[in-house]
């Protein structure tokens, strides 16, 4: 093995002029930095340097150690082998499969080490739990990317997803040093109030509260690498669980990295630094001990706050080991269970030669305060602890005189700070009285009551008791009507406080309340409802039209929103659309007014004012906020947004042209795919009133049989005789003419015509190969037939092919249909249960188009296809572009290997059609042979090819 590594740009250059020549060609190559531009241009240097190597790339913002700008690590393997895996990223919500895949792919007997980069951080856990080690050497190290970060691969530029890398071989020993360093400080809290992995309440308390007291402001800020640096601890099963914080959420919550429950406690944690530094030490020591010819070292954020400059001089003194940051970091071998590590250096050797490898250098004294500092932190907390323990004692003998009255009591002294409360004061109000006790009473009211409650407050002190209503807030938010008592206390005649008691008279209030609320506002996300919303757009309407001012109105649909509903049930739905409604709310412009009008559909209502610019740029925060994928049940769910806009008075002067005009907009939004805003424009009417006239005219062309077929003949290359023909259907209007295809099927989609429309062409198309075949007495002629997406997920169109075959007697082994890849990966899982049908059935699959979509050969090999119809994109220059011709080749020797016939599309000159024989392409169409023909021409032409 040899081993090169660099930790700055300007030494990458240097680093290839002197080792090129010496070093073999590597087998791995890994780079980071924060500059992608830089890692960019690196990775190309590197790939035109050694084409084959199999690279690791990623850039982002990324704590780099030392003064690195870019960390290089080179190795090259005498007799050892890496393999590396792109891994798509629609795989990461489901660990159990990716992990079958990366075992299939890259995992040997012999593996000893496994790498597995990505910025999915909360799956990287679940991933790492069903990966198998396949045997007891074998380690493997998980490295959670920040937000933002990209990787790359030897292919280019990884925009979601993963890499997995291997290394085996039997002669290759590694050895991994991933010390777990967190240390636990301050108190234990009780966790209150949590769901899954996310802490709403410490005891009684926002958690977030916590999180900005004791750790600051900027701690919430940097995450989530600062939620590395001082994670929460958990103890279960007599060990110490790190709990990495994630985010703190709006509403006060801590999301954190791992399942929390109601009633664990938790304690903050930080890194020792003596410990860092004697486990870094150890490290050290052990790989002087042992041949250790290459050292990778993986870093988490813990290491890039209060300890980097620890680490720094940790890191100069590991030499020529090549370091290179993550979020986290996590390890799984044979002796532990996934769990976190500050860093893990993994040594690797080939040979048993001396352990003098040269990758250490002298190793540096630590920083004596850094030391002594962690010595107080840790004594102070080891005091603290203790100290609390006393409290509670002395807390749990003290027995309030007025602790089982059901009513709130409380008293304060003469300035109105609270001396006690009871206990029904915490339940009813959410108050733990450690935390309110000798504050001011009149700090947990309403500024406004104020004034009111001070002037009972001192007529109380004056011997008179006084009564009255007032609302006070609980620490949830929640208000609560109370009729209130104020009474005077007095020992040795003198006044020297109040008792305050309070009777809870909501209940009534709140049951003459909620009839209104549900008259007015959505029960299940708290907006206005429609009735309540268009009384707000006629309001607004009515000032925009006094004040001649703009006003902006959008309706906001979310797409394709009832696959979530259909997934994982209505309850979950309503969830996470609250969640997406939260997001939303975050990025409103103030005073605007969100409410739902019906199902997924929300209506916007912006600020007087508001140009069409800002209110499009608004819109467009809108569906950047609901595009980010949202975790529900430890699951990613990815959700999109269509937003339709109008102006007044631009696009209508009342509310019912305004709506409808939005709504317009919306539609136009959808049709393009949704994830995106459109503003309405007159010509999106005249778009919906030509879609409303021609779905009228496609309904009656197919009362009126205005639809036929063309055939267009596919042919074998070498010997020229008719294999099949292709279906295409055409539609003669009696006054437009010819209708393009392109312009009627997706209406015909919409509209729910496409399934009879479908069954039409099946049975036609059937019936006439089947005439075909009794003139020429060719049995084995066949047709291929177009499938859409929307039709082929139908759950009776099995039964429209099985009905087609019986009327027509035509052999199934006769009928081809056309998938294109994206129809076949848009619904995975119904996709095989259908195909498995179809092909029990004998009915032949063929994918069409390919290489324009997905082009997954990871899919394409589950799928039970037969025949493969190479794009004609990739026909047109076949013959000129040498890039075309590599990319055409491969389809065909891959549709060979995976025993897939192959058919050319769009051949149009006897020079493709030669180089087509050259390649061993099996089946071309196009109109070198002949152009699509009605049936009677086709039977001449197939005639013809027979004699």
């Amino acid at each position: 093995m040899r081993w090169f590594c660099c930790r700055r740009a300007e030494e990458l250059d240097h680093l290839l002029r002197e080792h090129s020549s010496s070093l073999d060609e590597p087998l791995f190559v890994q780079i980071a930095g924060n500059d992608e531009a830089a890692v960019r241009h690196a990775a190309a240097a590197l790939a035109r340097r050694w084409p084959h190597a199999h690279m690791v790339g990623m850039a982002g913002p990324l704590p780099m150690a030392g003064e690195a700008n870019l960390a290089v690590g080179v190795a090259s393997m005498t007799s050892s082998t890496v393999s590396s895996l792109a891994l798509p990223a629609d795989e990461f919500d489901r660990p159990d499969g990716l992990a079958a895949l990366i075992a299939e792919a890259v995992v040997r007997h012999d593996t000893t080490l496994l790498l597995l980069f990505t910025n999915h951080r909360s799956a990287l856990p679940p991933l790492l739990r069903h990966l198998p080690l396949a045997n007891e050497r074998m380690v493997i190290i998980g490295c959670a990317l920040p937000e933002g970060s990209v990787l790359f691969s030897h292919d280019g530029r990884l925009e979601r997803g993963g890499i997995a890398v291997s290394f085996s071989g039997t002669a290759l020993r590694g050895h991994c040093a991933a010390p777990f360093l967190w240390e636990p400080i301050g108190l234990a809290f009780s966790i209150t109030k949590s769901r899954d992995q996310q802490i709403d309440e410490l005891n009684g308390q926002k958690a977030s509260s916590y999180l900005e007291r004791y750790l600051g402001k900027e701690f919430i800020e940097r995450l989530p690498f600062s939620g590395m640096e001082f994670p929460f601890l958990i103890e279960r099963n007599g060990r110490d669980v790190c709990l990495p914080i994630v985010a703190v959420n709006q509403d006060g919550s801590v999301a954190v990295r791992g399942h929390v429950h109601n009633g664990e406690k938790v304690r903050f944690a930080y890194i020792h630094a003596a410990s860092l530094y004697w486990s870094a030490r150890d490290v050290a020591m052990q790989t002087a001990k042992q041949p250790a010819e290459g050292m990778l070292l993986y870093y988490s954020a813990a290491l890039s706050g209060y300890t980097r400059p620890l680490f720094d001089g940790v890191a100069a003194a590991f030499g020529q080991a090549a370091l290179f940051p993550a979020v986290e970091v996590l390890v799984k071998d044979a002796y532990t269970a996934v769990r976190p590590a500050a860093f893990a250096a993994i040594s690797l050797a080939e040979t048993a030669a001396s352990a003098e490898s040269g990758l250490l250098s002298p190793w540096s004294s630590p920083p004596e305060g850094m030391m002594t500092l962690a010595q107080l932190m840790s004594t102070s907390s080891r005091d603290m602890e203790r100290l609390h323990v006393r409290l509670q004692m002395s807390e749990q003998r003290y027995k309030s005189l007025f602790e089982h009255n059901t009513d709130i009591v409380y008293s304060t002294d003469l300035h109105g700070r609270l001396t006690s409360v009871n206990p029904a004061f915490e339940q009813v109000l959410g108050y733990k009285k450690e935390e309110i006790l000798y504050t001011n009473s009149l700090k947990y009211i309403h500024p406004n009551d104020i004034p009111r409650v001070t002037r009972y407050f001192y007529r109380a002190l004056q011997g008179n008791i006084q009564t009255y209503n007032l609302e006070i807030p609980t620490k949830s938010g929640e208000r609560l009507l109370f009729q209130m008592k104020n009474i005077p206390i007095i020992v040795d005649g003198k006044k020297v406080g109040i008792y305050g008691i309070g009777r809870n008279i909501t209940e009534q209030k709140k049951a003459e309340e909620k009839i209104s609320y549900l008259a007015y506002y959505d029960i299940d996300t708290n907006l206005p409802n429609r009735t309540k919303w268009m009384e707000l757009f006629s309001e607004q309407l009515d000032k925009a039209k006094q004040k001649r001012r703009k006003m902006a109105v959008a309706l906001i649909d979310l797409d394709r929103f009832k696959w979530i509903n259909d997934s994982v049930g209505h309850y979950a739905g309503d969830d996470i659309l609250r969640q997406l409604v939260e997001r939303i709310r975050r990025v409103l412009p103030p005073s605007a007014e969100l409410g739902r009008f019906h199902g997924d559909k929300f209506c916007l209502l912006f600020p007087l004012k508001t140009e069409a610019q800002a209110a499009t740029e608004a819109a467009l925060r809108i569906v950047r906020e609901v595009a980010r994928p949202i975790v529900y049940d430890g699951k990613e769910f990815f959700v999109t947004a269509s937003v339709g806009l109008a102006m007044f008075p631009d696009d209508g002067e009342d509310e019912h042209a305004l709506l409808r005009h939005a709504d317009m907009a919306v539609n136009m939004a959808k049709k393009g795919g949704g994830n995106r805003v459109e503003r309405y424009c007159a010509q999106m009417n005249e778009e919906a009133m030509h879609r409303l006239e021609m779905g009228g005219h496609l309904r009656r062309a197919i009362e009126e049989n205005e639809l036929f077929l063309c055939y267009q003949p596919i042919v074998d290359v070498h010997t020229g005789a008719v294999k099949a023909t292709e279906a295409l259907i055409r539609w003669r209007h009696p006054k437009l003419g010819l209708v393009r295809p392109d312009e009627f099927i997706p209406l015909a989609e919409e509209t729910g015509l496409i399934h009879e429309i479908g069954r039409w062409v099946l049975k036609t198309a059937c019936r006439q190969t089947k005439q075909w075949q009794e003139i020429t007495g060719n049995n084995r002629l066949s047709i291929f037939v177009n499938v859409s997406p929307v039709q082929f997920q139908h759950e009776r169109f099995v039964d429209n092919v099985k009905q087609a075959l019986k009327q027509s007697r035509l052999s199934p082994s006769c009928l081809h249909l056309e998938l294109t890849e994206h129809s076949m990966l848009r619904y995975l899982s119904s996709t095989m249960r259908t195909m498995d049908e179809l092909r029990k059935l004998g009915v032949g699959i063929a994918v069409d188009d390919f290489g324009s979509g997905y082009s997954s050969f990871h899919y394409l090999k589950r799928l039970p296809a037969t025949i493969l119809k190479i794009d004609r994109a990739f026909i047109e220059q076949l013959h000129a572009n040498a890039s075309d011709e590599a990319i055409v080749k491969a389809m065909i020797t891959m549709g060979h290997g995976l025993g897939l016939e192959t058919i050319a599309e769009g051949v149009e000159t006897p020079e493709q059609l030669n180089r087509l024989r050259d390649l061993q392409c099996t089946y071309a169409q196009g109109y070198v042979f002949c152009p699509p023909l009605l049936a009677e021409e086709v039977m001449r032409y197939v005639t013809e090819k027979q004699k």
